[in-house]
């Protein structure tokens, strides 16, 4: 038997292992770049994606309801406040703040308002699968509302809670 015994196999599974990972990095780099995942948007796709399918309740939702504008509020709030403050608006106008979905007007503008899916859930899943309503909450339930329209929001910023004004 001599040194080189086995030499191939060894280099083969290496580099095996090695063109697997360059492969898989590959992947996700393209389904990014091309569009097929969207880095900073994790699930949330935006409500003119819903237009396709929906559009009687998107246009009425976007006609009729403050929520689907309420980016202009907040940017003008903006310079007014600190970063830690301005973070607890995003929490609730806009769509998906620290769940994968709003990062920033500059990097998520399509999540810069509260969309369809601050109430129907992150609609990736259900727009990729021709409209399967079990990949999307239908009907919320007054308790999905509770983060944002709560008592001590109704104290802090003196308003009646709209829970569906605007909604289709």
């Amino acid at each position: 038997m001599n040194r080189f015994d086995g030499w191939f196999d060894k280099v083969a599974r290496e580099m095996g292992m090695v063109f697997r990972k360059v492969a898989a990095g590959m992947l996700v780099f393209w389904a990014v770049f091309m569009g097929a995942v969207t880095a900073s948007a994790g699930d949330y796709v935006g409500s003119k994606s819903c237009a396709d399918c929906h559009d009687n309740e998107y246009s009425t939702f976007m006609k009729y309801s403050k929520k689907a504008h309420s980016w202009n509020g907040v940017e003008k709030m903006l310079p007014k406040l600190e970063v830690k403050e301005q973070k607890t608006c995003f929490k609730c106008h806009t769509t998906g703040y620290e769940k994968g979905g709003f990062v920033s007007y500059a990097k998520t503008p399509e999540l810069a308002d509260v969309g369809c899916e601050t109430c129907h859930g992150p609609g990736r899943e259900h727009v990729a699968s021709g409209g399967d309503p079990e990949l999307i909450t239908p009907k919320p339930s007054i308790d999905d509302c509770s983060s944002c329209h709560n008592s001590q929001r109704i104290q802090d910023f003196n308003y009646k809670p709209l829970l569906y004004s605007g909604a289709h």
